[in-house]
């Protein structure tokens, strides 16, 4: 109770903050929930009067900026859910811009001794003022010299900010509070989850405040793609990295969000869109890893033309079902088989057994007809994907947080190459990885394989039963009733043994049969 008033009275004053900056402004009150018409007609009176060039977005913006670090970092996180605020208040926090003013280097270089225990002149020749400024970290240009060899090494070095953590972990607590309120007091939103959501956010947050995890981030796609062609991450100074600060190369390219100077240095602007798709698409359902944050401020183009992918502080992971889903759905909507697509929903849990296959597959077609027959150039898949999981709503599907930033990060990636290439078609240019991901993995081949490899495991399960019933057999021994010594049967077995030694034979068998 004594963190749960102060947390309130931070609620109120973020209510507040929002309200008189008119983010509730233009909200049709009639097409609310009952409850929520009071508190909007307060938010419309205390809203301060702005000029009718202020958008909804710049609204927000002010909001949020005035709240703090950890109000940046929700409404970003928010833009990858339009699930639970609607695609258009997510488009509005896609212009979020997490800008705040850089401690000194004094300061910074201080921290980055405390945190990694030598000087800093042991560690750089030289370091720079920060280029960049977030509400988690801040990012210098620095120099290293290796003593052996005298080779000189530019790197970025990443350093937490002081007093992160505090602040974070007051703030997640308001957000806690408020999200145990909205599932308490609108039923609708149980559906979507909200305190799951934060626990998502929470642990999201965590993760980028330990910069070891960053880092290991970058070498695991390092792994994955050291194989693929026009696609790199930057390497990782373990030296001269810890919790608190991350040392990489410095990348000496251009950012995508320079498409006139990428023009200009000659770069092969379809071919580069088309690598962008193909990368994002091959890491999702090859490796099950990729990059949630993929803007053009954190992708770079190099002189030789390699696409350059930084700062993996936001990662998604998808497991081989979730894989199978997107591929299965993906090629469904391409071949028109909604039944199939619809059925692998309910294959995969995501829509509850007591609605109808066939209702869900009309549901689908509603929204896959409508892309056919159309330029192939203004379909998005990120696009249908949202449209997928609105739908959804009709039919208790549960939030799944992965495929939800899958899908957001779909729709990012495909805005970042349509920049580059207006006219790119989507389902061509992705087509060679889903058809190998599905050539590899859902072939009759494929599971004849998987078949095999149960089968083996079968025979091996059935092949342990003696050796299973012999250890039975013992422990039976150890626990016999009579005194050592008492009866000539002191080794027989007590009566419940062996029905038990055949009742679990059999489970083993049976549960190897059911896996073969």
């Amino acid at each position: 109770m004594l963190r749960t008033l102060p947390a309130l009275f931070r609620l109120a004053r973020a209510g507040f903050v929002m309200a008189r900056e008119g983010v509730f402004s233009g909200v049709e009150v009639e097409l609310t929930p009952p409850p929520a018409h009071l508190p909007l007609r307060i938010a419309n009176l205390i809203a301060r009067r702005q000029s009718e060039e202020t958008t909804r977005a710049h609204r927000i913006s002010n909001a949020l900026e005035r709240l703090g670090p950890s109000y940046i970092k929700l409404g970003q996180f928010l833009a990858t859910r339009p699930d639970l605020v609607g695609m258009a208040v997510a488009r509005d926090l896609e212009t979020l811009q997490d800008s705040l003013p850089s401690m000194p280097l004094d300061k910074a270089e201080a921290r980055i001794e405390e945190a990694l225990g030598r000087p800093v002149g042991d560690m750089f020749e030289s370091i720079e003022p920060a280029l960049a400024a977030a509400s988690i970290a801040q990012v210098h240009k620095a120099v290293t010299l290796d003593p052996h060899t005298g080779a000189r090494a530019e790197v970025a070095v990443k350093v937490l900010r002081p007093g992160v953590e505090a602040r974070f972990a007051r703030d997640l607590h308001t957000f806690y509070i408020a999200a145990r309120l909205l599932e308490r007091m609108v039923s609708k939103l149980r559906r979507l989850r909200p305190v799951a959501v934060v626990d998502t956010l929470a642990e999201s947050v965590r993760l980028e405040m330990d910069l070891r995890m960053e880092a290991a981030a970058l070498a695991e796609m390092a792994d994955n793609v050291k194989a693929d062609q026009g696609f790199r991450v930057p390497s990782v100074d373990w030296d001269r990295s810890g919790a608190q600060v991350l040392t990489i190369e410095w990348i000496d390219g251009r950012k995508l969000s320079d498409v006139d100077g990428i023009r200009a240095d000659g770069h092969d602007l379809q071919k580069l869109g088309a690598t962008i798709i193909q990368s994002f698409l091959r890491h999702a359902m090859r490796d099950g890893f990729f990059h949630a944050d993929m803007h053009p401020g954190n992708l770079f183009i190099e002189p030789d033309g390699t696409l350059v992918a930084v700062d993996l502080g936001i990662t998604g992971r998808l497991g081989l079902a979730e894989r199978r889903f997107l591929a299965e759905i993906l090629f469904g909507f391409i071949t028109r088989n909604y039944r199939r697509t619809a059925e692998v929903h309910f294959e995969a849990g995501y829509v509850p057994a007591h609605h109808d296959v066939d209702s869900f597959a009309q549901a689908l077609r509603a929204i896959g007809e409508p892309i056919h027959g159309r330029n192939a150039s203004q379909i998005s898949m990120g696009r249908l994907l949202t449209q997928l999981f609105e739908v959804t709503d009709l039919f208790d599907m549960r939030t799944q947080p992965q495929l939800i930033m899958l899908q957001k990060t779909m729709v990012v990636v495909e805005g970042v190459a349509r920049t580059l290439d207006p006219n790119l078609d989507i389902w061509k240019t992705s087509d060679p990885v889903v058809s190998e991901w599905i050539r590899g993995n859902l072939s009759p081949i494929k599971q004849a394989e998987e078949v095999a490899k149960s089968a083996v495991t079968a025979a091996r399960l059935i092949s342990d039963a003696p050796d299973m019933m012999m250890k039975l057999q013992r422990i039976a021994n150890a626990y016999d009733p009579e005194a050592p010594g008492a009866s000539s049967d002191k080794n027989q077995s007590p009566v419940w043994l062996w029905p038990t030694a055949l009742v679990a034979s059999a489970v083993v068998i049976g549960v190897a049969l059911v896996v073969a």
